[in-house]
Order: C-alpha cells, then sequence, then structure tokens
C-alpha cells in the first residue's frame, strides 16, 4: 500500500498549476495522489487569500479535514500560509504548514512530518510503483510568478514576490512531456502573464506563444489572464492559430477612472474598452471574461455607475465579481473612506444579474454555429450518455453521444441553450 495523497486547490488557475507540481512530485517520490479526500493519509490544502472569504474558506477546510479525519497527516501551503502561518498554526490538528517559498521541499517536509506523526505505527514507505490518474484533458502550466506592479488593493505581490520568468526551453519541453501523456489542452498561468520573458533576453509571451506552437503539438493552449495594457494587435494575430484558445480573460476591476487610479491600475476605462474592442475585431466568437471590484474605499456612487455602464457596453460572457475586502499589508487597507458591506454586497449583486444576462446572450449568440470541444466528463441518463466539456471559448457544452468521447477535441454543431450549457451535435474529431 502507498501512502495516499489529497490535494485541495483553493484560489486561482495559478495555484491549480501549483497544486499539479505538486501531485507529481509526490507521484515522483513514490506517493499515491488520490482524487478521494476519505482514503487518504496526507491531506494538503492549498490555500488562496485573496480575500476575507477565501481564508475564511481555507481555516473552514482545514477545521473540517481535522475534524473528520484526525488520523490523517493535515498539511496547510499556498498563499494564506506563505502570508500569515501563525494563525493557521494555531488550528487544532494541522501539522505542518508551508508557504509559497517551501514548496519545492513540501514532499521532504511531509515526509518528515509523517515519520514524526507516526513513530510507533507509521503508513508504509513509498514504493516507486507510480499510480497516476486515468482521465488526462486539460493542464495547468506556470509560466511565470510574482507581480511588480503593487496594486492598492492586492496581497499577491507579498505572497508571490516579484515577478520571474520561466525559461522558455524548460516550458516547451514540459508541454511536450504533457502532450506525451495525454493532455489535450495546456493553460498558461502565472500572476503577470504579459510581462512574461523581462527577465530574460530574447524573449517575450509572443515568442513563448511562437514557440510552443512551432515546437509542440499540444492540441490547445489556452492563455489564463492578460492586463489590458498589456495586448496589442501584433499579439493577437497569433490567434489566427486555431489552437489558441478563443478566450481572453482581462480583469477590468473598475469602470471609473478615479477608481483605477486610487487602485493604482495602469490603464483608463477607455483604454480597456478599446482594447476589448481590438481583440472581438480580431478574434471572431471570442469570449471575453473579466473580474470587477465593487465596494473599493472612497467609490462613490456615479463610480459604480460607471463600471456598471462600461460592463453593459462591453458585453462580457462572464464576470467575476468581488466584493472589497482588506488585506493586511495593503495601501488600501489604510484609507479611511471604507465603503458599508451591505453597499458592497448591493452593488455585487447588480453586477452578477448583469453578468447572468451577459452570459445568456453570449451562449444564444453561438446557437448555430460550429465549435470546438474539448470533452471531460460522462454522465448517464435513461437510455444516453451524456458529455460534457469546454468549447475553446470557454463555453460549456453538453451532447449526447454512445461514443467514447473523453478527452477528445471535436467539431460541434451548438444547438440550443439550457441554462448555462449549450447543447450540440458532434460533426467530426479534430484530434
Amino acid at each position: 500500500m502507498q501512502v495516499k495523497v489529497y490535494i485541495d486547490t483553493h484560489g486561482c488557475k495559478l495555484n491549480q498549476a501549483d497544486s499539479q507540481v505538486i501531485a507529481k512530485s509526490f507521484e515522483r517520490a513514490g506517493y499515491s495522489v488520490v482524487s478521494n479526500s476519505s482514503v487518504a493519509d496526507v491531506h494538503v490544502v492549498n490555500t488562496c487569500t485573496v480575500t476575507r472569504v477565501a481564508d475564511k474558506k481555507a481555516r473552514q477546510a482545514l477545521r473540517r479535514v481535522s475534524k473528520r479525519k484526525p488520523q490523517a497527516l493535515l498539511v496547510a501551503t499556498g498563499c494564506y500560509a506563505q502570508r500569515d502561518p501563525e494563525s493557521l498554526v494555531r488550528i487544532a490538528g494541522l501539522d505542518l504548514v508551508v508557504g509559497n517559498t517551501g514548496k519545492n521541499e513540501l514532499v521532504e517536509r511531509v515526509r518528515e512530518a509523517l515519520e514524526n506523526k507516526y513513530e510507533t505505527n507509521p503508513p508504509e514507505e513509498p514504493s516507486q510503483s507510480v499510480i497516476r490518474p486515468v482521465s488526462r484533458t486539460r493542464v495547468m502550466v506556470k509560466i511565470q510568478e510574482g507581480c511588480n506592479q503593487i496594486c492598492a488593493y492586492c496581497i499577491v505581490p507579498k505572497v508571490r514576490g516579484r515577478e520571474r520568468s520561466v525559461h522558455p526551453n524548460d516550458l516547451v519541453g514540459r508541454i511536450a512531456e504533457h502532450v506525451a501523456e495525454g493532455y489535450k489542452e495546456v493553460v498558461l498561468t502565472g500572476t503577470q502573464l504579459g510581462s512574461y520573458g523581462f527577465d530574460i533576453p530574447g524573449t517575450s509571451l509572443k515568442k513563448l506563444l511562437e514557440r510552443i506552437l512551432m515546437e509542440t503539438s499540444v492540441p490547445r493552449l489556452r492563455v489564463s489572464s492578460l492586463q489590458p495594457q498589456e495586448i496589442t494587435p501584433d499579439l493577437l494575430d497569433l490567434w489566427a492559430n486555431p489552437r489558441l484558445c478563443r478566450h481572453f480573460h482581462v480583469p477590468l476591476q473598475s469602470g471609473s477612472a478615479e477608481v483605477l487610479r486610487r487602485m493604482k491600475r495602469r490603464y483608463i476605462p477607455a483604454q480597456y474598452e478599446r482594447q476589448v474592442d481590438q481583440i472581438k475585431t480580431m478574434v471572431p466568437e471570442v469570449g471575453i471574461t473579466t473580474d470587477v471590484i465593487v465596494g473599493f474605499p472612497g467609490e462613490p456612487d456615479r463610480a459604480f455607475d460607471e463600471t456598471y455602464q462600461l460592463c453593459r457596453r462591453i458585453g462580457f460572457s462572464k464576470i467575476h465579481v468581488f466584493p472589497y475586502s482588506a488585506r493586511p499589508g495593503t495601501t488600501a487597507a489604510h484609507f479611511s473612506d471604507q465603503i458599508e458591506t451591505k453597499v458592497k454586497e448591493e452593488r455585487a449583486e447588480q453586477l452578477l444579474d448583469l453578468s447572468r444576462e451577459q452570459g445568456k446572450q453570449f451562449r444564444h449568440g453561438l446557437v448555430g454555429s460550429r465549435q470546438s470541444v474539448l470533452w471531460e466528463s460522462r454522465s448517464s441518463v435513461p437510455g444516453a450518455q451524456i458529455w460534457s466539456g469546454f468549447s475553446s471559448n470557454y463555453i460549456r457544452a453538453s451532447t449526447v453521444s454512445s461514443s467514447n468521447l473523453r478527452n477528445q477535441i471535436s467539431l460541434t454543431d451548438l444547438q440550443h441553450v439550457d441554462g448555462e450549457i449549450v447543447w450540440g451535435v458532434v460533426r467530426g474529431e479534430i484530434r
């Protein structure tokens, strides 16, 4: 029996990428990474700390495991563990706290902790016969980490450090390995993707994308997030290649020039709108999602209305709405003009209503089109097998098929919308 490890990931795609690296490290050391937490000997919670809610969810997850499986080795890692390890160590039953800077040593720290926790009756030593997951569809690959842009509300620079890029040779090799393992989609993640390569002579995000497309056979390549000022026509030209997913996540945060200035963002609303219009012009049927913070300190009603109207004009496929949450050590946490919780909640609900309306419009607008869909999961109903996956423009799609579509990319004719799902008929396999 191998020591079984379960990894519970909170937060962003960068954390998901970190968790996948952690999982592979455990596997290489002979541990078995499992998808069922109830059988795990080691439970790792990869935490997020971007908001107070994220902190709360991390603490709840840790306490829940401690209560339900007190015999398991309980580990906290990630951004919360980096920012405030002292508060986490006070959680009863938590055995180990490892911040972002210690993730490379996580496996060894766990091995040592297991020896200490089970001095009398330890789990069996890891074997070298690794059990790998059967299903492989999408994998996150971290291309850079850290942020040099000190936004007034953001804790990320404190928990991820300064910007540093992964060498393109390493990335191309890693992606080739993932393709050989059977993954059909690679998602490039990082804190500031657009500044990738600034610290490596002769490279940039554009050059990296060109190398990946030229030197690997990855069927689908997705870029997780870009700042508006980082999007140029030269970069967008690459999306003529159908292997690049037609989805952009472009954080807005506010549609008010005054609020953006206080946030220390590096663009103005008019610039943001121009960049999004450019994306829509150069990338047909593109899905554009965004982040918006409501209730930033000092945000007057008119500023929120500017944000709302800008979002309405743009027409996002989804708006991720975050009521402002003061983070210790950030500039905005010291602002005296904090917004009442009730006001933040009301504004958030207005934007979420708009997001639902625009998402519905976007999905209906795709009816009658042919989209590439990566099929990921199957469910059964009487007399039929239903497959579910995501389109290139990041819309959840479903189809009825008796064929095994798992981990296949298919051209699919979208026919009707049911809630947040667009149903279609498979017309042909891409790969």
